[in-house]
C-alpha cells in the first residue's frame, strides 16, 4: 500500500528537484568556466567557446546541455552554428525567496 504525499509535500518536491537540477548543473568547475566566459563576454558561438575551454566541440556540447537543461545558459542558433548566453534572470533567482524561504522559519516567509 502506497502512502499519500500530501499536496504541500509535492510542490515543495518539485521545487527540490528544480533546484536540485540547477545546482548541479553549476556544481562543476568546467561548467563554472563556462558561465564566467558568457558572463565576460555576453554572448559567444560554440565554434570560439571551444578553444578557450581547450576541448573539444563535442565534449563542450554536453556541458552545455546541462547547462541548457537546467535553464542557466540560452542558445540561439544562426545558421550552422549556435551561440550562447547566461540567462541573468535564472542566475540571479537561484538565490531568490522562493529557495531561501524552504529554509527560514514561516516568521520570515
Amino acid at each position: 500500500m502506497k502512502k499519500e504525499i500530501p499536496l504541500q509535500d509535492v510542490s515543495k518536491l518539485e521545487v527540490f528537484n528544480k533546484y536540485e537540477k540547477k545546482f548541479k548543473a553549476i556544481a562543476d568547475k568546467k561548467r563554472l568556466q563556462i558561465m564566467n566566459i558568457l558572463t565576460k563576454k555576453g554572448e559567444i558561438c560554440v565554434c570560439d567557446l571551444a578553444p578557450l575551454m581547450n576541448m573539444p566541440q563535442s565534449k563542450l556540447s554536453y556541458h552545455l546541455k546541462i547547462l541548457l537543461d537546467a535553464n542557466i545558459i540560452t542558445k540561439e542558433a544562426r545558421g550552422t552554428w549556435s551561440y550562447y548566453r547566461l540567462n541573468q534572470d535564472e542566475v540571479n533567482h537561484l538565490l531568490s525567496e522562493e529557495l531561501c524561504c524552504l529554509f527560514r522559519p514561516t516568521l520570515y516567509c
